[in-house]
């Protein structure tokens, strides 16, 4: 099998490939899509997705905005770092050369679940400096308890044995594996939608990049960082979230952001951005206006 998703093959029909391009930054060949005219708004996605993820809440926001929105180190048909730099520090380094290299200053930044921590860390380290920054089912906190203690060295080993990644990639190519891997977040998708996840899951590259993201995660950079983080933060949540909790920002705003403005989205999962693209898609634009990047709507 394969070990990489090819562009020419599985690109082909790709969501939004009219916008796409590719960029070298950082050491690495990045998948960017850039699209629309206005204030720019950078898009992170989370582990194991790509930019197909925001295929139709991309278009909605390049109504207002000049979106910025890249594969991921390892994700998607962006080439993958040495397993370190998938760290926090390193993916927010990435994040900023890729920045620097594209020449853009986002006034505007949205990560989804890991994706926000990832904008944080960019943010304290002064690599970005949007004027506001939102975390959409952000993983901002460290796993409590036994799960804790388990999880990231459970992670480490089984990304550092590529077996692992392939018999999970063999697997994925049965669709009910990658159907129950959906419904697991609380969100409906259409079928088209889990068929663009089954896409890349088949490839061991894809898998290997979302193992190795999840074995040098620390969150606790993230808890320690909030108190220092000068950028309004905005928590968007999905009220069925079964892979992040909404406690998670409850906690955040509780504790680490009293500031921070939480929005709790009625009915929806952990990819609330893919079962309501327009309705959250409307939150972010209502965001802007409210930090007066956009004016607001006539009538």
């Amino acid at each position: 099998m394969n070990d990489t998703p090819d562009w020419e093959r599985e690109g082909s029909d790709w969501p939004n490939r009219e916008s796409s391009q590719f960029v070298s930054a950082g050491g690495l060949r990045w998948h960017v899509q850039r699209m629309g005219q206005g204030p720019v708004l950078l898009l992170l996605h989370g582990t194991g997705a790509a930019t197909h993820s925001w295929r139709d809440f991309a278009p909605r926001l390049a109504e207002r905005f000049t979106l910025i929105a890249p594969d991921l180190p390892g994700h998607g048909f962006t080439s993958a770092p040495p397993q370190d730099r998938m760290s926090l520090p390193g993916m927010a380094a990435s994040v900023g050369a890729l920045v620097e290299t594209l020449g853009v200053q986002p006034e505007l930044v949205l990560g989804h679940s890991a994706g926000a921590a990832i904008l944080i860390r960019a943010c304290l380290e002064g690599r970005i400096a949007p004027r506001g920054l939102i975390s959409l089912n952000g993983a901002l906190l460290p796993w409590r308890g036994l799960p804790g203690r388990i999880f990231s060295p459970a992670a480490k080993l089984f990304a550092t044995n590529s077996l692992v990644s392939t018999l999970f990639a063999l697997r994925a190519r049965n669709r009910k594996v990658i159907q129950r891997l959906v419904d697991s977040t609380g969100s409906t998708l259409e079928p088209a939608g889990v068929d663009l996840y089954q896409r890349l899951i088949r490839y061991p590259s894809h898998v290997r990049a979302s193992l190795s993201m999840m074995a040098h995660w620390d969150l606790g950079l993230i808890e320690q960082g909030l108190p220092q983080l000068k950028t309004p933060l905005f928590l968007i949540v999905g009220e069925q979230d079964s892979t992040v909790s909404p406690r998670e920002a409850r906690r955040v705003r509780q504790g680490l952001r009293p500031d921070a403005e939480l929005i709790e989205l009625v009915g929806l999962g952990h990819l609330a951005h893919e079962e309501r693209p327009y309705e959250v898609a409307d939150v972010v634009r209502r965001i802007a206006v409210g930090l007066g990047l956009l004016s607001a709507p006539c009538g």
